[in-house]
This record gives structure tokens, sequence and C-alpha cells, in this order.
């Protein structure tokens, strides 16, 4: 009974819903047929043009944000632009994300406080290297506002929903698109606390709104994205549909059902994770909130629904049937994000919100005119497009889109001389910015089918696409760099990914003791066995893998790095095989097969560790490339750097669980760990002759990355599983040996690994040479499952 009362509520919910969306859509037809708007947005140009057009002939330097993120913002910035360009950006903000009226003093005060933070951030030198959108710049937003937690939390979940993104998905634009939603919640979390909520209050909500942000954002590219997309075929796309409808309907999610083999894995994932949202939206709102939740939700999808499964080749679709779902769901869409956080009602935010949402569809839907033509999909602009000729009687959508702009200016924002400014400022930076996506000639085409009804008020429009200047906003700068961001970073992770793989590959050709060094006799035969039992097992290699991908950036040879990277394997498998003895950790697994000491014994794993480190010593004399005194400053740095270790698995034998500090066990790691990671950067600087300042930069950053890689280590010994690990987990545990987990329990030492990561980025300036290569070292080290 109670699935049918609620099943009949979001029915009425949709219906009212179309009811208003119908009348407003009546509303807008007709201010276009008539053309009520150009008299109306010529007289708002004249005033609007005052500030963004220069008709002089010699104009001032003049750039645009192609440039790049931060030269763009410091340049207007220098030309005394970026108050003005910070103060619309914001305004857009309210207007579009927040839902707030910009047509009262206390608005407009609230705008230019906000801004000016805003400046102080973008405009400040020290920021000048920082990513605001890095992993560093954001976990250490999580330090300041005390919910670290919330942020690796964060981490995981879109570095799985990333691995899950099918290849039909744009995958930069689907993560975008979910880090947008998350931040659109944030942002009204803080407008819900305001400045008088702090300490533990504070950190409670914005966790929560961390948290419901994601859940309501995965339904974009799992839900939204997915059917839109030809991942799945027709019949898959109505039964996962109709999961989708029964969910919202009955507010109870559905089983997984059948699905093709190849298909069930990334179902059950999406199917497994959007329970686990559905089930924590539902389990933080108070029962009003639910209930404008799941109705808006019902809305959106519905109206989501009605367009796409429209056909293009069908003639009969009416103009209600165009706009009304567009209509729907870009206002629902916003609607949902205050329901989602359980804001207050606020009638004056669902009106600004319901009758603004087309004005950003429309424009979306233009930009999108050709990608929406080649997918078949259905939108006001696509239809208008195919069929005007044969249906004289379909409303032209870019004329509905300059009426909406009228009604926005005059009637919701009530002549706001700020409203027209952004308003207007948006229309004629997105003309350009299509201008220059389609290419001069499609440009010319589309407005010969779209402007054909207004030449007089197109030739006054187009005059301003060509003139304006300063029209840009900080948002659409942000997009485009969250995107370009994101791009890299995927391509950038995938090239390491894949240079690490091709050069631990070719490792195996060198890396083995051939045994016609060591001689013929038995005992000698079984020490040679044993070195290469243990060097060709299934190892990570990454410290000579980083040490030849910094000589590569040094601009040294490959040849002439070889005896290099054999030392320092040699080095590390020794430090293993001394680290699994029965007098030390007493291991009986490592790389995936038996410790050395169980597959031989004890006596000849110490004597083959003794022989490794000797061979190591052995390769770097036989360094011929470089000057002696290079040569000579390399084995005593080596030398030292052996001796560091030792000393860092001393301490660890002689501390006992709890006992350490974590100044001490900062140290201990550092040596037992970070100071392989050390000798991996130092060693191809110290050949290429690279100057102090940049080897002390290398080698704070190998210090925290140490320290993060044995963190990690830490974790995965206490979570881990011995398949995965290629070695016996739980040893720590076992030999009661302090740990970043025994000192500071798996949550302080997922902060602290997180803590050394910031670090070890924050040192990437200060290093000369090209550092992509250890950005994406750091990002293996820290979410490694081995």
């Amino acid at each position: 009974m109670k699935e049918v009362v609620v099943m009949k509520e979001n029915h009425s919910s949709y219906q009212s819903a179309e009811i208003r969306a119908n009348r407003y859509f009546k509303k807008l037809r007709e201010e276009t047929i008539e053309k009520h708007f150009i008299p109306v947005l010529t007289a708002d140009m004249s005033e609007w043009k005052v500030n963004h057009i220069n008709f002089r002939l010699h104009k001032g330097a003049k750039k645009d944000p192609s440039i790049g993120y931060r030269p763009y913002l410091q340049w207007l910035d220098y030309t005394g632009k970026l108050d003005s360009y910070l103060r619309r950006s914001v305004a857009y903000l309210y207007m579009r994300d927040l839902g707030k009226a910009i047509d009262t003093d206390k608005a407009e005060k609230e705008i230019d406080q906000t801004a000016q933070r805003l400046k102080k951030h973008v405009a400040n030198p020290s920021n000048e290297k920082a990513d605001s959108l890095s992993k560093a710049s954001l976990y250490r937003w999580g330090e300041k506002e005390g919910i670290e937690l919330s942020v690796i939390w964060l981490f995981a979940k879109l570095k799985r929903v990333s691995e899950h993104i099918p290849d039909e998905l744009d995958a930069e634009h689907a993560q975008r698109k979910l880090i947008k939603i998350i931040a659109g919640v944030l942002l009204h979390a803080y407008d819900e606390m305001g400045e008088d909520i702090q300490g533990d209050e504070r950190a409670a909500k914005l966790d929560e709104a961390i948290r419901l942000g994601y859940a309501y954002g995965l339904t974009y590219p799992f839900v939204d994205d997915l059917l839109d997309s030809s991942y799945l075929t027709s019949e898959e796309k109505e039964q996962y549909s109709a999961m989708i409808r029964t969910a919202l309907l009955t507010r109870e999610i559905p089983p997984l059902g059948d699905w093709a083999e190849n298909k069930k894995k990334l179902i059950a994932y999406i199917h497994a994770e959007l329970s686990e949202a559905f089930a924590y939206i539902k389990s933080h709102q108070t029962p009003e909130a639910l209930n404008t939740f799941f109705s808006e939700s019902y809305v959106f999808f519905h109206a989501q629904e009605l367009d796409r499964n429209k056909d293009m080749n069908e003639l009969i679709y009416t103009n209600e049937e165009l706009y009304v779902p567009v209509i729907l769901k870009s206002a629902s869409s916003r609607l949902i994000i205050r329901s989602v956080i359980g804001a207050q009602e606020d009638k004056g935010f669902d009106d600004r919100t319901f009758y603004y949402g087309i004005y950003n569809q429309l424009a979306d839907d233009f930009t999108d005119l050709f990608d929406d033509l080649q997918a078949g999909a259905v939108t006001p602009y696509t239809y208008y497009w195919t069929h005007h000729k044969e249906r004289p009687d379909l409303v032209n959508p870019f004329e509905l889109y300059f009426g909406v702009i009228a009604n926005l200016i005059h009637d919701v924002y009530s002549d706001s001389e700020l409203a027209r400014e952004v308003i207007l400022d948006r229309a004629i930076n997105g003309l350009k910015r299509n201008k220059l996506r389609f290419g001069p000639n499609r440009y010319k085409e589309v407005m010969a089918v779209f402007a054909a009804g207004m030449p007089e008020f197109m030739r006054i429009i187009q005059r301003f696409v060509k003139k304006a200047e300063d029209v840009d906003f900080f948002d659409k700068l942000l997009r485009d760099h969250m995107i370009d961001h994101l791009r890299e970073d995927r391509q950038g992770r995938d090239a390491f990914t894949v240079l690490a793989s091709e050069l631990r590959d070719e490792m195996h050709s060198f890396l083995p003791i051939e045994e016609a060094i060591i001689g013929e006799l038995p005992e000698e035969r079984t020490l040679h066995e044993a070195a290469n039992y243990s060097l060709m097992a299934d190892g990570k290699r990454i410290r000579p893998v980083v040490a030849w991908m910094m000589g590569m950036e040094l601009g040294l040879k490959k040849q002439e790095m070889i005896p290099v990277l054999k030392s320092l394997e040699y080095m590390h498998t020794a430090s293993l095989i001394f680290d699994d003895l029965p007098s030390q950790d007493n291991a009986a697994a490592r790389r995936g097969q038996p410790a050395l000491h169980i597959a031989y014994n004890s006596a000849i794993a110490e004597l083959t560790g003794i022989f490794l480190i000797q061979k190591a010593t052995l390769e770097q004399a036989s360094i011929q490339a470089f000057s002696p005194q290079a040569v000579l400053s390399l084995i005593q740095y080596s030398a030292k750097a052996a001796m560091d270790m030792c000393r860092g698995q001393v301490l660890d034998l002689e501390e006992k669980t709890g006992e350490m500090s974590l100044e001490e066990l900062n140290t201990m790691c550092f040596y037992k760990t970070g100071i392989g990671f050390e000798a991996s950067l130092i060693m191809p600087a110290i050949l290429a002759e690279a100057d102090e300042q940049e080897k002390l930069a290398l080698k704070r950053f190998a210090q925290h990355a140490g320290i993060a890689f044995q963190i990690r280590d830490d974790l995965l010994d206490a979570e881990g599983d011995e398949e995965t690990l290629g070695k016996t987990a739980g040893q720590d545990e076992k030999n009661e040996r302090s740990t970043f987990v025994t000192v500071l329990g798996f949550d302080g030492a997922r902060k602290q690994m997180w803590h050394h990561y910031c670090e070890a980025i924050e040192t990437l300036p200060q290093i000369k040479c090209n550092t992509s290569f250890l950005k994406h070292l750091l990002d293996y080290i820290i979410n490694r499952s081995r």
C-alpha cells in the first residue's frame, strides 16, 4: 500500500511540474513569436556595450583564456580587470548554483566579499605553481576544515569510478560532472552554514555534503551518461531504465537481474555503488526533504526519458513535447541539489531555479548541436535543424533562448543591472566560444538557419560577438582547466604505467648475474642460483625504474645508466633477503615465492645478501661514461645510504609496538625505505652533476615519498592478503613491531600518508627538470595493492 501511495505522489508531482512548465513555455512562446524580446534586449545591449565594446582602432593588449589558467588570471590582475571578472563570475554562481536573488544590496555585498576572498587565492603569488584541482590542494583544504578522512574517502571513490567508466563514455566529462555536482552540494552546504558554525559541527556538515554530493552525482555517469551512450543495447537500456524507475517510485533498490556476461561485472559494480549511495541519501534526510528529493528526482528522470526515447525521424512532436521536458529536467537537476542537503524550503529559490534552468540548457544544447546530431539525440536544436522546412510551426530554439534571457533580466531578476551584466556577458561569451568551436564556415551555416527570422537583431549580436571584450567567466576557465587536467592526468598516468612496465621488462634482460662471472665450483653455482632466485622473482623494480626515468630527464643515456640500475636492484634485493631472515622479520614469503632462507637456508641467504651488496659496488665501480670524481661521489653516497638503511633496520628490530613516537617512526622508515627512493633520484643526479639545490629538493621529495610508501606498506600488511601482496601478511603484528598503524591507528596512518603525499608534491616546483613522472610515482605509491 505504501508503495502505491509513493508512486501516486511521484506521478502527481510530475503532473504538477508539467502544468507549471507548460504555463512557462506558453509565455515564452508568445514572447518569441511576437519577437517582444528584440526591442527589450536591443535597449539592454545598448547600455551593456558601454563596458564591453571597444571600437577604437588601436586597442590595448588583449589575451584570452587559451593562454592557460594561471597566466590568464595574472594578465587580468595586471590589467586591472580581475575584480570585475571575479565579480561577474561569483554573481553567476550565485544565480546558477545557489539560485539566489542578486538584485538586493545585501546580495551584491555578499558577491563582492566572495569575489575578494577568491581574488586573494587566485592572485596570491605563493599559489602560482599550485594546482587548485590537484589531490594535494584538495587534501590541504580537507586538513584545514578537519575533514581529511572525508577527502581520502572521496579520492578512493573517484578512483574506483574512473576505473569503471566504459570506453563508450567520455571519461573526463563524466568525472567533471561528478566533481561539479559534489562542488555544487558543498556550495549549498557552505551557504546554509554561514560563518557561525565551526569546529566539529562544521566538519560533520561538510563530510555529509561530500558524501551526499557523491551519492547524487554518481547518477550522472552511471544513469544519465550510461543511458545516453552506446554501451548498452536498446533492450538493456529498457531493463536498466526500469530498474531506475522502480527505485524512484518504490524508494527501494530492485535486484540486479540477469545481464550479458561481458557486462555483468560492470553493472554489478554500478548496482552496488548506486545502492550504497541510495541508502546514504535516505538515511541522511528528514522525511520532508526525502519526499522533495524523490519527487524532483522522478521529474528529472522521467523528463530525461521522454527526451531520450524520441526518434529524430518522427515528424509528430509538438513544441510542448520538445520544450517542456527541457524546462523540467533543467530545473529539477538544480532543485535536487538543494533538497539533497535538506535545506529549508525557499520559494524564491524554487521559482528562480525553475525559470532559470532552461537558459543554461538551451545554451548547452546549442553548443552540442553537431555532437547531438551525430548521436541522433533529439533536442529543440537538432529537431529544428532537421525539420524546420517541413514543420514551419516549430518554435526556433535560438529565438526562444533570447526570449528566456529577456524574461530573466526583467521579470525574474527585476531589472537588476548586475543580472543584465552577467546574463548578457554569458550569452555573448557563449556565442564567441561556439564560433571558435564550430569554425567560421559552420558557424555561418548555423546562423543562417537559427537567426534567419531576426536579421537586424542578429547583426547587432554578431557585431558584439566580434567586438566584445572581457566577457569570460571563471567557471568556464575552471571547467576547461579541469577537463585538461583530467585528460592530461589520465594520459600521463597511462604513459607512466606503460613506460614503467617496459623498463621493468627490459631490466629482466640485464639483471640476472651470469654464471661465468662467478665460476664453476658447486658452492659458487649455489650462490649464483640463490642470487638470481631472489632477483628474478616478481619484484616491482620501483627504484631502478625511477632512477631510469630520472636519468632520462637529466639527459643521461640508457646504456650509461645500466650499472646504476643494476646496483640499485641488487642493494634493494639484498635488503629484502636480510629483512626476511628468522633473526629479523622471519617472513615466509617474498615476491610471490618462498623467502630465500626457506627455499635454501639462513646461511645461504645471509651470504647471498652480502654477495649482492658487493656486486652492487662492483657495478658502480665499472661506470665508464662519467668523470672519475662523479663516479667516486656516487660510490661514497651509495655506501652511506647502505649504512643508513642498516641503522633503520636496527631501529625497527629494537622497538616494540606502541613504544615509538611519530617522529621516531618517521626517522626509522626514512632510513629503511625513504633512503632507497632518495638513492634512485640522487645517483642519476650525481652522475649528471646537478647542482646542490636540485639535489636537496630531490632529497626532500624522496623523504616524504619514502615515508608515504612505508605507510602504505604498513596498511597493506595489516589489511592485505598474502596472494595479492606476494609476501606474508600480518608480519608486523606478529613481530610486535611499531608501525604507523600500531602507533596512529588505520585512520591516523591514512592521514599521515596523504600528508606526506602533499609534502612530496609541494617540493616538485623546486625541481628544475620535468617532474610529471614523480607525480605519477606518488599516485602509484599511495594506490598500490602490493
